[in-house]
């Protein structure tokens, strides 16, 4: 054995201190386990790290430094991006204007506590599958509980925050996009007719309900040609979304009118928040130029999409010398936009907000509130260490928290509630949650579809946009948003 020179001994001593700080900082003592091969590495030398070096075979050589340059390559972005930030890219126009499809964020894990990872052995950049291979990018064995290193604050109302999608625990493969649970709703359409629920009971609404699932998830589960395999994720391997927090553990929250009220006062509205309207012109088409002036992607430049009677029972009752209703688009706006496009009456016939009530399933999924994305609510948000009654009336609310998110058994037998075995009428939560929504208002899957937000699903707080492109545009006409380069979010 070598004796070690003193440069060693120092170089043993300061990553030592250095990674028994890191182990303090998230409370991980099982890495204690690292800590003798830190020496060997740098002291007694057993284990033969670096033999490739003293290899007489240049190949040999050649090929190890470059494995050597690419494991320590991983492992770094491993570390860098499990505690302390990562890439994300805005995939939906759900916060548009605040954020924009496209743009590409640093988003700092420091800001609320970076989690320890449930799945530890897991290939970095990869948030569930491996590309080319189409195969899991992690191991789903060791799983470690939930545990978050101390951090710079909480998450706050308005802050914008990415975090693991909570629906995203069930997954049907031909169907990532789609929460599995609404998915499941949406099939048993095609075989079991839906009946009138204001004539029912709530008993027999529940009933209802738990037909529609069941009979939706039968169908999914029996047709994997057309709906894949189905696929169970741990938490941390959900899929990642962005959103704005509007609620905080321990808020009534509720939204009248496309207006959100949290504890009965009126939430101040970020600046670049959307709506969709329906806008007739007087005759031509919206010109490209008014498009790129308003921020209206091509992917947002749809038509009504209404027949001509309920158009005219809307009050568009502009025609051409043929008698037909002239173009009328359905697009989302900003108030300023909204203000650009009132003010154009050369153009513009009328503009009119979209107040349709919203087809879609809402949360809870299985609880009848006739609530629609604008008119939504009141609903308490959880809160750690809160105490909650349960009823008839809320407990389809709470229901996933208590089963899915904090792993509790319950039942409902004889009109009793039942959690782990034991009959009550109340529950303590052991996390706190959040509720998200995007900017975008009328075009954002978010909190009033799948629910609440766990605190052991997020992720952190975007900081930066580094990198924003337009993917309407080429790169020589503009596909780089320079004007957003290098922004902090927080001044977006």
């Amino acid at each position: 054995m070598i004796k070690a020179t003193r440069r060693q001994w120092i170089n043993c001593g300061i990553v030592t201190v250095l990674y028994l700080l890191f182990l303090v900082w998230v409370k991980s003592w099982l890495g204690l386990i690292v800590v003798p091969l830190i020496f060997d590495a740098y002291i007694t030398k057993i284990v033969p790290w670096s033999f490739w070096k003293r290899s007489k075979n240049k190949a040999v050589r050649t090929v190890m430094s470059w494995v050597d340059a690419i494991v320590f390559a991983l492992v770094a972005v491993y570390f860098v991006n499990t505690f302390f930030f990562q890439n994300y890219q805005i995939p939906s126009s759900s916060l548009e204007k605040s954020l924009l499809v496209g743009d590409f964020l640093f988003v700092s894990k420091m800001s609320y506590g970076p989690r320890v990872p449930n799945t530890p052995l897991s290939m970095p950049l990869a948030q569930h599958t491996l590309p080319v291979f189409n195969c899991k990018s992690y191991i789903e064995f060791p799983q470690w509980g939930y545990k978050r290193a101390p951090g710079f604050g909480k998450v706050k109302r308005n802050d914008i925050v990415v975090f693991n999608f909570p629906a995203g625990d069930t997954v049907a493969i031909n169907y990532q996009q789609t929460d599995f649970y609404t998915l499941c709703y949406e099939v048993s359409h095609t075989t079991i007719p839906r009946v009138n629920m204001d004539s029912l009971t709530r008993e027999q609404q529940k009933a209802a309900y738990d037909i529609y699932y069941a009979e939706g998830r039968k169908l999914v589960l029996e047709n994997p040609t057309e709906f894949g395999k189905i696929v169970v994720r741990p938490v941390d391997r959900r899929e990642n979304y962005v959103k704005r927090c509007v609620g905080i553990p321990g808020d009534m929250l509720k939204i009248v009118n496309g207006q959100v009220y949290v504890n009965n006062i009126p939430m101040k509205n970020p600046e670049n928040l959307q709506f969709n309207y329906l806008v007739q012109t007087t005759g031509p088409n919206i010109p490209e130029e008014l498009f790129q002036e308003l921020g209206v992607s091509e992917a947002d430049r749809n038509t009504a999409g209404l027949s001509e009677n309920e158009l005219y029972s809307m009050g568009f009752t502009s025609t051409n010398s043929q008698s037909k209703l002239n173009p009328i688009y359905d697009l989302p706006l900003t108030r300023k936009a909204y203000q650009t496009l009132l003010g154009n009456k050369k153009l513009v016939a009328k503009i009119k907000i979209k107040s349709e009530k919203d087809p879609t399933q809402l949360y809870p999924l299985n609880f009848y509130t006739k609530w629609d994305r604008n008119n939504y609510g009141p609903i308490w948000i959880p809160k750690k260490g809160a105490t909650i009654n349960l009823t008839a009336e809320n407990l389809a609310i709470y229901e996933r928290p208590i089963r899915n998110y904090e792993g509790n058994k319950l039942e409902v037998k004889g009109g009793k509630i039942y959690i782990n075995g034991k009959q009550t009428n109340s529950y303590t939560f052991k996390m706190d949650y959040y509720w998200m929504m995007g900017d975008n208002r009328d075009n954002s899957a978010d909190s009033r579809y799948w629910g609440f937000v766990p605190e052991d699903h997020v992720v952190g707080k975007p900081i930066l946009v580094w990198l924003s492109l337009d993917k309407d545009k080429g790169w020589f006409s503009g596909k780089i948003r320079w004007n957003r380069l290098f922004k902090f979010v927080d001044n977006i």
